[in-house]
């Protein structure tokens, strides 16, 4: 497709990004502001950042490549990553936005008064995130070198600058504004070609027939077409990552600390799960259509078939301009989720690293407000040169990586911390080392190219069938070990998890380090 077009339709992107974000300059004064948008985006509003957040580069073209290449068994990545919102619904939603958390250690420690389960959750938060904004990178570069040539390089620094600026000038409120934008700009890059191919599809039956064949080839069970061993085993360890690992990613998790309360948070996840299932429905469209017109990319992996079959079905203007509606929407996939992912990253390193030594030096929020800012500098400059160094990654894989390390340490931590009151603070520290060193031991044995076949080869490609329940066993067993060790205001605690806002009840100070509260906790006129 010619350069200038998708150049064109991308600069596009970028523009709106930085105009709607500059927009949200202009109303984010506070600190609240900056991590919470001052908990008061409504449940519609925030559904549509969510998805847009949540649909990264693996959504928006890894799934149909992993569909194209490996069959249609593939499609239990879009049921996952889905039914994770409704785990988050059932289990989390609520009771994390009733905990008043501004971030993920924020919310253990103050469940497990304990600074040392904070620090624990701060570098899984930052290892996680920067583990997500990898391939959210790769496809930045992946992107812009399709459509126009450069090195990957060039699309990864784009997406860096622009998230950097977006971050830094507004914070939460601003990036809700970008992120709810850029969810419908996705759904409308995936949808329209589909679309349009549908309703100029005048010789079906040739095409339908080698589609048929094409299909029947993809019904193998589980995933014998791809090649796994075990694929029984590999299809429930994968959809075990990804239904529990949604609900310890840092970036989905800041998001429901936005709404007003939990009852909010709850009808945002339903909403949510709308909007998911509606994009999930256009991926595996594309891969079934490269199968036919575009069979060459499965050589190469298929990540580029979203991009590349409406020039590969229209050649000509038409697949020039469809062809640079996808590339924008791919562009504002990577923005969208780098951005909720940076902001998340930042918050940690903000109050866990940085507070302390510019509180020194002055106070209030301009203190809280631009130790942020170089936060969210710091989160975005060391993955791009960790994607300058790791090189081509598979977009999907990566991200299923992130999901299992997500699974096996913040899952236990919240679902346990939030419904059984016996955990203890030792509990809850060893469960989330035991869980990150046993995903993280399997996610490197499984990148420097691991076992050849077998069990070996299944247990460390798929690890959350074993590393998840492990980590829970592991909180349940310690905390057995060490009743002493069961935090002081567990019943307070509770109370505030599972009883409604309209109830007037004792819910504490901000959940807040004592160290940072006074810096971080909005002013009065705010």
């Amino acid at each position: 497709m010619p350069a200038a077009i998708s150049v064109a339709a991308i600069g596009l992107v970028v523009v709106a990004t930085i105009g709607i974000g500059l927009f949200g300059l202009r109303i984010s004064r506070t600190t609240s502001d900056f991590y919470v948008a001052s908990r008061a985006v409504s449940p519609r509003w925030n559904a549509s950042a969510i998805s847009g957040e949540y649909l990264s580069a693996a959504s928006f073209l890894g799934v149909a490549g992993l569909v194209l290449v490996n069959g249609a068994d593939m499609l239990w990545f879009s049921v996952g990553y889905t039914v994770g919102y409704l785990m988050l619904l059932v289990l989390v939603a609520a009771p994390l936005r009733r905990s008043g958390a501004y971030t993920l250690p924020d919310f253990a420690e103050t469940r497990f008064e304990s600074a040392a389960v904070r620090r624990i959750c701060a570098g899984l938060v930052v290892g996680i995130g920067t583990l997500y904004l990898l391939p959210q990178l790769q496809g930045a570069g992946l992107a812009v070198q399709t459509v126009t040539g450069a090195p990957p390089q060039v699309g990864a620094a784009v997406v860096t600058v622009i998230v950097v600026i977006n971050v830094a000038a507004g914070g939460m409120r601003s990036i809700t504004f970008v992120q709810a934008f850029q969810y419908w700009l996705k759904l409308t890059a995936l949808a329209a070609p589909i679309f349009v191919i549908l309703l100029v599809w005048h010789q079906p039956t040739g095409v339908l027939d080698s589609l048929h064949g094409a299909a029947a080839a993809w019904a193998e069970p589980l995933s014998r077409a791809g090649g796994r061993d075990h694929p029984l085993y590999a299809t429930y360890s994968l959809l075990l990552a990804l239904c529990f690992g949604t609900m310890g990613l840092p970036h989905v998790l800041v998001r429901f600390y936005t709404n007003p309360d939990g009852r909010a948070a709850r009808r945002t996840t339903v909403v949510v799960l709308a909007l998911l299932g509606l994009f999930y429905l256009f991926p595996p469209m594309y891969a079934v259509l490269g199968r036919t017109f575009a069979p060459d990319l499965v050589a190469t992996g298929g990540d580029t078939v979203v991009l590349e079959l409406p020039g590969r079905i229209f050649p000509g203007t038409a697949g020039d301009l469809l062809g640079a509606l996808v590339a924008a929407g791919a562009f504002a996939a990577f923005l969208s989720t780098s951005s909720g992912l940076t902001v998340a990253i930042a918050g940690v390193i903000d109050q866990d690293l940085l507070r302390s030594r510019l509180h020194r030096w002055t106070g209030g929020d301009y203190v809280a407000v631009s130790s942020f800012r170089i936060a969210a500098l710091i989160a975005m400059i060391v993955p791009y040169l960790a994607f300058t160094v790791t090189g081509a990654l598979s977009l999907a894989d990566t991200v299923g990586l992130a999901f299992a390390l997500a699974s096996s340490t913040f899952c236990p931590l919240l679902v346990l911390g939030i419904w059984w009151r016996r955990m203890s603070t030792t509990g809850a520290a060893a469960g989330l080392v035991v869980g990150g060193i046993a995903a993280s031991a399997a996610a490197l044995v499984n990148v420097s190219g691991g076992p050849q076949g077998g069990w070996p080869r299944a247990l460390v490609g798929q690890p959350a069938a074993w590393t998840m329940p492990l980590a829970f066993v592991t909180v349940i067993v310690v905390s057995k070990l060490t009743p002493d060790r069961i935090p002081a205001g567990t019943a307070r605690s509770m109370v505030r998890l599972h009883t409604p806002e309209a109830v007037d009840v004792d819910r504490g100070p901000a959940t807040l380090t004592n160290r940072a509260a006074g810096s971080l906790r909005p002013p009065p006129h705010a």
